[in-house]
């Protein structure tokens, strides 16, 4: 079992780091202006809605049944419509911002600044979002290293493809909003890291007692959670910056390029192993 786990924490490591490679390409393409982050924005929100309403949310209607595959999904949403609610977001106006527009400079350097901090929120919550949809890749890469070498490489693989667009979803934003190539190659790592946390925690923790109706009821919930902040955080931003009929176009794109991604991942897992 010891050599199993260390093959499978060595696979996960593999489709960890593309997330790291999903970083580099943003930052060697250096921090866009207002409306490429806006199209970015939108491609970013069509893979998160790609990932939260046709992977995490209907795995979980068809693994525990249409009603509580529904009340988890949206019991993600209550949760995170609430915790929304209490964080402190940037105010899209005030008396003091009114008064500062007469100065252009002035004015100009807020307006950036609050832009900054509504993107940097974006890209943590993304972050977030991303790991908690990776840590049950982890758990499927050990679960294929078990069965053999061969699967556990082919779904490493194929999910380290599916997990370059996620980094550049959680980069982009915190490259924007910071200016920091280090904190967008950070971040985007970090959330990669949750592959090998799933193989060490479903390998040591409870690798017996881990209830597939819980887990496939949390993860409609994480759905829940992605869709939301979606709607909420992303789109706005990416109407905002890049025009409504553009950056609906690029939602669609991004929607399409997750759903290829999460079919490839699909047919290259064995029949009795899913995601």
């Amino acid at each position: 079992m010891a050599s199993q786990v260390l093959v499978a924490l060595a696979l996960s490591l593999v489709g960890g780091f593309s997330t790291s490679l999903g970083a580099l390409l943003v930052i060697l393409s250096g921090a866009p202006n207002l409306k490429m982050l806006g199209l970015l924005q939108g491609f970013a929100a069509g893979l998160m809605l790609s990932i939260s309403f046709l992977d995490l949310a209907h795995n979980a209607i068809n693994s525990i049944g249409f009603l509580k595959g529904n009340l988890w999904f949206f019991a993600g949403v209550i949760f995170f419509a609430f915790v929304a609610h209490f964080i402190p977001e940037p105010a899209l106006g005030s008396i003091s911002d009114t008064k500062r527009k007469k100065d252009k400079d002035e004015g100009g350097k807020d307006i950036m600044k609050k832009h900054r901090r509504e993107v940097l929120f974006s890209g943590i919550i993304t972050a977030i979002g991303i790991s908690l949809h990776n840590f049950p890749e982890g758990m499927a890469v050990f679960l294929g290293s078990i069965k053999g070498l061969r699967v556990g490489l082919n779904l490493a693989l194929a999910i380290a493809l599916h997990n370059i667009p996620e980094g550049v979803a959680v980069a982009l934003p915190v490259y924007f909003a910071t200016q920091s190539k280090w904190q967008a190659f950070k971040l985007a790592t970090l959330s990669g890291f949750a592959e090998p946390l799933g193989v060490i925690i479903v390998a040591y923790l409870f690798p017996s007692s881990l209830s597939p109706e819980i887990l496939e009821g949390l993860l409609g919930a994480v759905g829940g959670v992605m869709a939301f902040l979606t709607l909420h955080e992303m789109l706005p931003l990416a109407f905002d910056y890049a025009g409504q009929k553009q950056a609906v176009k690029v939602v669609f794109l991004g929607m399409a390029c997750m759903s290829a991604s999460l079919y490839f991942l699909e047919i290259s897992l064995p029949e009795d192993l899913s995601l």
